[in-house]
């Protein structure tokens, strides 16, 4: 199989996301990197629901991360009655489902599908750990594939010798639109915002950015108006942890306020990603509230004194009327116009 992490940054290869081998699931820990390169090391499908949930991999590292988790608790239970590895697996893929409750969807139909294969192999005598981790890299694969397109469509939006603002991770869409803009000979600068307070701006998008020769500069997240100000930005592009069918989007907390200042200095925000399907109006977003100890301190570093509090809303809601387009493999869709993507064949992303 050819594999579509070819050209790709350090972070993206597909054994740096995460990877099932020798009954193990081994994922880089994205809350140390660039500083370590670490794998947290499960042996349990719980320690990979609990790896997610704890953020050692984000963005659409978990996409990565369940498949892999459901070849572990196949592995788990080799052996045992059909009707035990059965009830283990639905078991598996519900707790891995549920890790984050804002993507719960999404992680819903990659466990589940594992969960099918994994049935079907017994029926067949076959090995389910096998199955699921072909299908699971041919997931990655056709992930790869589909966000490419994805990419190949952003970089046409950005200016040549231009300046884009990035906000978080955008995961695959970063390898993407740099193998893009290789491609259609195109150069322009990168500013990442810094992305509190885990700061994956700063650690991982700069990074991957840098990596592949751009000119590549961190603002700290209040830096935003200046550097717009001064006309130091063309666009601003994020990534999508869910997208309802009528344009509203959630991502990165600070994402709607990042959205609210190009509206304001006449900038367009790009969104890249695909619709959710079960997610017709913000109402059907859930909101991840994360321990407020991570707001207060970074890496075990008190930043407060005590009696502080804190609050951390993972994610926030950027309404349609601040998005300039919606950057799928099926097209630039208005935020009015995204019902559309579901128009005609319907294929597999996840």
């Amino acid at each position: 199989m050819h594999r579509m992490d070819e050209g790709m940054p350090f972070l993206l290869k597909y054994e740096n996301v995460a990877w099932y081998e020798d009954g193990k699931v081994r994922i880089l820990d994205r809350r140390v990197y660039p500083t370590e390169i670490r794998f947290v090391t499960c042996t349990d499908y719980r320690e990979v629901a609990r790896a997610v949930a704890d953020m050692v991999t984000q963005s659409a590292g978990p996409y990565t991360a369940m498949g892999m988790g459901m070849a572990l608790a196949a592995g788990q239970v080799r052996g045992r009655s059909r009707a035990e590895q059965t009830a283990f697996l639905r078991q598996a893929a519900a707790d891995l489902a549920n890790a984050r409750p804002t993507q719960a969807n999404r992680y819903r139909i990659i466990t589940s599908r594992a969960c099918a294969l994994a049935e079907e192999a017994l029926t067949a005598g076959e090995d389910p750990v096998a199955v699921i981790v072909e299908d699971t890299v041919a997931s990655l694969n056709r992930r790869y594939g589909t966000m490419q397109r994805v990419g190949d469509l952003l970089a046409e939006q950005i200016p040549q010798g231009g300046a884009v603002l990035t906000q978080c991770y955008g995961e695959t869409v970063i390898g993407t639109v740099i193998r893009a803009a290789r491609k259609q000979g195109k150069d322009f600068r990168v500013f990442c915002a810094e992305t509190r307070p885990y700061l994956q701006g700063a650690r991982l998008t700069s990074g991957c950015f840098a990596e592949m020769g751009f000119d590549t500069t961190v603002l700290t997240d209040n830096m935003i108006a200046w550097a717009m100000e001064k006309g130091m930005i063309d666009l601003f592009t994020s990534a999508a942890d869910t997208m309802t069918l009528d344009g509203h989007i959630a991502n990165k907390i600070g994402t709607f306020q990042i959205a609210l200042l190009a509206k304001h200095f006449g900038l367009p925000y790009y969104v890249t990603g695909i619709p959710d399907r079960d997610k017709r109006t913000r109402e059907d977003i859930v909101i991840e509230m994360r321990d407020p100890a991570q707001v207060l301190e970074y890496r075990g570093i008190r930043n407060c004194a005590p009696g502080v509090k804190a609050l951390y809303p993972a994610f926030d809601i950027t309404p349609p009327e601040l998005v300039t387009g919606a950057v799928t493999d099926r097209g630039i869709f208005t935020p009015a116009g995204l019902y559309r993507y579901f128009d005609g064949e319907d294929r597999d992303f996840y």
